[in-house]
């Protein structure tokens, strides 16, 4: 592996420090997103019951306890239920356009490494065809016989490179569509919510 990288140039270290930058994102998205799910029908369900049963303090500490996106928008709509449906709902999205984009930070990591992995695979691989070509070059104007062996490090540059952009950049796109996912599933649970609590008010 170090022989690969060694090869590689300075072009599969820019990469592979890509790696980290996106390895590093994506367990934090995923502790992230781990901590704010929760099951919000059995959730809103508890919710409901409390509304109805007039313990409006009780349904906020239930909030407070699980403290994730959506019992805070939750909690936002039900200490205004006294309050007119319009300022229910705008208090509920004000949380709610706090809430997204927190989940969402850092996500642009792993977009920008899924993008330029293999640019700079591609760029390697220009790198490692002009040291060919230039070999080539220099043998000829030598009157000298270009072997396999003269052309190799270029080739070797070329294929490391694209190898190593791609190994980084599909995993990468697979692990930004997948906390890209969570985090769609738990805005829609925050509208889920938001629609079930503005219908106790």
């Amino acid at each position: 592996m170090t022989s690969l990288v060694t090869k590689g140039g300075a072009i599969v270290w820019l990469i592979l420090a890509c790696s980290i930058f996106a390895l590093a994102s994506f367990i934090e998205k995923l502790v992230v997103i781990h901590r704010s799910r929760i099951n919000t029908d059995k959730f809103l369900a508890e919710i409901e019951i409390l509304v109805r049963q007039n313990k409006v303090k009780e349904a906020e500490r239930l909030c407070d306890r699980f403290n994730t996106p959506v019992t805070r928008v939750v909690r936002a709509g039900i200490a205004n239920l006294s309050a007119t449906r319009e300022r229910i709902t705008n208090c509920m999205e004000e949380v709610a356009l706090l809430e997204l984009p927190k989940l969402e930070e850092r996500l642009g990591i792993l977009a920008t490494v899924a993008h330029i992995a293999p640019l700079l695979g591609l760029l390697g691989t220009v790198v490692g065809m002009i040291r060919a070509f230039q070999v080539i070059q220099t043998k000829t104007q030598a009157m000298s016989f270009v072997s396999p062996a003269d052309l190799a490090e270029g080739i070797w540059v070329a294929l490391i490179t694209t190898a190593c952009g791609l190994s980084v950049a599909i995993p990468t796109v697979v692990a930004y569509n997948y906390i890209r996912h969570y985090v769609k599933v738990i805005q829609h649970d925050m509208e889920r919510a938001a629609s079930r609590v503005l219908a106790l008010a």
